[in-house]
This record gives structure tokens, sequence and C-alpha cells, in this order.
């Protein structure tokens, strides 16, 4: 695990982290996305469909995901494939976004993950470089719990 992992996922350390200086003309209520990868990427890259799903049988994806909480954007990186860290960036949807119903109503009443996705790119605005990850017994009961599940990709 990362020495990187050690503030809380609600401290104002772990909120934000941004490339660039925030101009007054700035929504800052605007919502939040995060997305949990093992990727390494810079401020303006995008996450695009295309790639190969952490999940099931490791198809090609439809929809690239984002969520509106730390927590969600964690369990991202802990299970994403790969070896490297896992990272979880700020991202800006370039179009629609609707709920992932992988974690919403078809599997699970509401959205309290604030899980969502999108067939068009996520924009890279920062990282979060500060955040606490789940501990390695309850990363691998998530990994046992998800086992041989299939996205819905419809």
């Amino acid at each position: 695990m990362s020495k990187r992992r050690t503030a809380s996922r609600g401290s104002a350390a772990a909120q934000y982290e941004r490339s660039g200086l925030v101009a007054a003309t700035d929504d800052l209520s605007a919502p939040r996305f995060y997305h949990g990868t093992r990727a390494d990427l810079k401020p303006g890259d995008l996450i695009e469909a295309g790639h190969t799903s952490n999940y099931g049988r490791n198809n090609r994806t439809v929809y690239v995901y984002l969520t509106g909480t730390l927590d969600a954007a964690a369990w991202g990186a802990e299970l994403a494939l790969g070896e490297g860290p896992g990272r979880i960036y700020i991202v800006e949807p370039a179009g629609p976004i609707m709920d992932d119903p992988n974690l919403t109503n078809a599997r699970y009443p509401g959205n309290p993950t604030k899980s969502y996705r999108s067939r068009e790119p996520l924009r890279v605005t920062g990282e979060v470089t500060d955040w606490q990850g789940h501990s390695p017994e309850a990363v691998q009961a998530m990994k046992d719990r998800i086992k041989g599940l299939e996205p819905i990709d419809d």
C-alpha cells in the first residue's frame, strides 16, 4: 500500500488537488467527480471507453465510469487491474452521464455511491494524492464478492 494514502477520505487535503489556481469565475458548488484506476495520467488526459474491463470476462468497455465519492473512487483504484499503485483522479465528463446500473437501481436501491457512467471521455483535471484505501482484508473480500459478476453494459 502506498504511503501517499494517509489522510481520511473526508479531509481537506484529500478533497482536491488542482493543476492551476481557482479563478473567481469557477463554480465551486458544481459537483466534483472522481475516477479510480491504476493508470498514470496527467491533467488534460482523456479517459476513454474501449479499454479492457476490470470485471467479468475482461471485454472491452463501452462506458467510462466516474463517481461523486472518494470512497467509491478508492474501490475503483484498489480493484483496477494492473501492477501500478491505485490512483484517484478528479475528472470532468465531456458529455452526458447516467447512473451506473452496476451500482444503482439494477442491483442496489438508489445511487448511494453516486456512481455514473458515460460513453463520452472524462478529462483529468487533477489527482487526489492523499487518500486512505481499504484494508487488505476488505479489498480481498470485495474481490471475492465481485468475482464472476458480469457488468451491465447495455
